[in-house]
C-alpha cells in the first residue's frame, strides 16, 4: 500500500478511514435533496463533476478509483456509506489521516460532489469483471499460493497484508498491476531483511520489531525469531517486496482474470463466511 502523505486541501476528496471500519464523523444531518426531475438531477451531477474535478481529482483520480495518494471512493465499501456520512467526511475530514475537511465548500457544493460520486459508483458497478470468481478462489488457495502469505476473510497466512477488503478499494486494473509487478517497493510494516548469526545460520523474513540492540523477524512459516544484534554477523536490509514477481509466467491470462475477479467480487461482499466452501 502507498505510504500516507500529507495532502493540501485542494488535492483530495475522501480518505474515508477505509482501514478503520465505520470511521464516520457525527454531523447534523443534511437532506441530500437528490430526487427531482431528470434535468435537475443532471444539473446537480454536472456541477458535482466540476467541483470534483477542481477539488478531488489530484488524489482520487478522474474516475474516483484512487491512486497512490488516496483510496478508491467508487468501490463497494464506500457505496455502503449514506449520503449524510459522505457529506460529513467531505465537510469535516477524518482526523489522523490525510483526509482534510473542506470547510469552504457550501452545503450545495458538498451535495453536488456526493451526487457525482454516486454517478461514478454507478459506472463502476455496471462494469463486468473478466474471469470467474470460483476458479479465482481455487487459484488463490491453490496454484497461485496466495494464501500461504495472505489472509482472506480469516483464512490463509499472516506473512503478507490481509486482502479481505483490498478489492473493495481498488480497481481491477490496479489489482492486476499489483499481481504482475516485477519491481515492488516494500509496503510500510513489511520491510524484509536477512540476518546471519555468528554460527552462520541465515534467516530471512519481515522485520516486526527492531531497536538499537535487537531485531525480531517473522518468517514465512509464521515463526518469530528474536536476536541480539551483538550476536549477529550481519543484517541485510532488502529494498524489494518479498512478494513473488513471476506471476506473469506462473499463471495464464485467464487464470489472472479469475484471480482478480475473486479478489474484487468477494471483497465487495460484507461478512463473507466460508469463502472456500464446505
Amino acid at each position: 500500500m502507498p505510504t500516507r502523505q500529507k495532502f493540501s486541501k485542494h488535492a483530495a476528496l475522501l480518505w474515508l478511514g477505509l482501514t478503520i471500519p465505520g470511521a464516520v464523523l457525527p454531523v447534523r444531518a443534511q437532506s441530500s435533496n437528490m430526487k427531482g426531475s431528470p434535468s435537475s438531477t443532471n444539473s446537480v451531477t454536472t456541477l458535482g463533476k466540476s467541483n470534483f474535478s477542481s477539488t478531488c481529482v489530484g488524489c482520487h483520480g478522474l474516475d474516483g478509483r484512487g491512486s497512490e495518494r488516496a483510496p478508491s471512493i467508487a468501490g463497494a465499501k464506500v457505496q455502503r456509506y449514506s449520503d449524510t456520512q459522505i457529506s460529513a467526511i467531505i465537510s469535516n475530514g477524518v482526523p489522523g489521516t490525510g483526509m482534510p475537511g473542506f470547510h469552504s465548500l457550501s452545503a450545495a457544493q458538498v451535495r453536488s460532489i456526493v451526487a457525482y460520486v454516486r454517478a461514478l459508483q454507478g459506472k463502476i458497478e455496471t462494469l463486468a469483471l473478466a474471469g470467474d470468481a470460483k476458479r479465482g478462489q481455487e487459484i488463490f488457495f491453490g496454484k497461485g499460493d496466495c494464501s500461504s502469505c495472505h489472509t482472506f476473510t480469516g483464512q490463509g497466512g499472516f506473512f503478507g497484508p490481509d486482502l479481505s477488503n483490498y478489492g473493495s478499494t481498488a480497481s481491477p486494473k490496479a489489482v492486476l498491476d499489483t499481481i504482475l509487478s516485477t519491481d515492488r517497493a516494500p509496503q510500510p510494516g513489511y520491510k524484509a531483511a536477512a540476518i546471519t548469526t555468528k554460527d552462520g545460520e541465515r534467516i530471512e523474513g519481515l522485520i516486526r520489531n527492531e531497536d538499537n540492540f535487537s531485531v525480531q523477524l517473522l518468517t514465512p512459516d509464521g515463526n518469530f525469531h528474536f536476536a541480539q544484534k551483538a550476536d549477529l554477523q550481519s543484517i541485510e536490509y532488502q529494498n524489494h517486496s518479498p512478494m513473488p514477481a513471476d506471476y506473469g509466467q506462473h499463471l495464464t491470462p485467464g487464470e489472472l482474470d479469475d484471480l482478480v475477479n475473486f479478489i474484487i467480487s468477494m471483497s465487495a461482499k460484507p461478512n463473507i463466511e466460508g469463502v472456500r466452501g464446505n
